[in-house]
């Protein structure tokens, strides 16, 4: 996925907002607030940081090479993802997907029925 894809995909799940609170060199991409990924170029790669169950997370990281433990964030529950073009198709979004679904869960009862009471169509699939 080149940058601009990723860009575009990240942009078009419901409310997502783009800052830049660690300089222009981290994008950083939150739903109400809270951030689900976090995008840098490293070494000519795009990375991205993603939310991650921590069970999961292990297993991603022992079958993708392109996939390690969140750089500069809870190795735990975050991943670091080069999008070096060696992850299957598809993969990249799920795991974009996941984080983000990850992080609605942890938003409060308001926020969540909210944004699933404006965006029906999106959390009904």
């Amino acid at each position: 996925m080149k940058e601009q894809a990723l860009k575009r995909y990240l942009l078009n799940l419901p409310e997502t907002e783009l800052d830049y609170p660690f300089g222009p060199d981290a994008a950083v991409y939150k739903i109400l607030g809270k951030m689900f990924a976090l995008c840098r170029v490293d070494q000519g790669q795009i990375c991205v940081n993603l939310k991650c169950d921590p069970v999961e997370a292990r297993e991603l990281r022992d079958v993708f090479e392109a996939v390690m433990p969140g750089y500069h964030m809870n190795k735990t529950h975050w991943n670091t993802v080069r999008l070096d073009g060696t992850l299957p198709p598809g993969e990249i979004q799920r795991q974009i997907d996941n984080s983000y679904n990850l992080v609605v869960k942890g938003l409060n009862k308001a926020q969540r029925q909210g944004l699933k009471l404006r965006h029906a169509a999106f959390f009904s699939s």
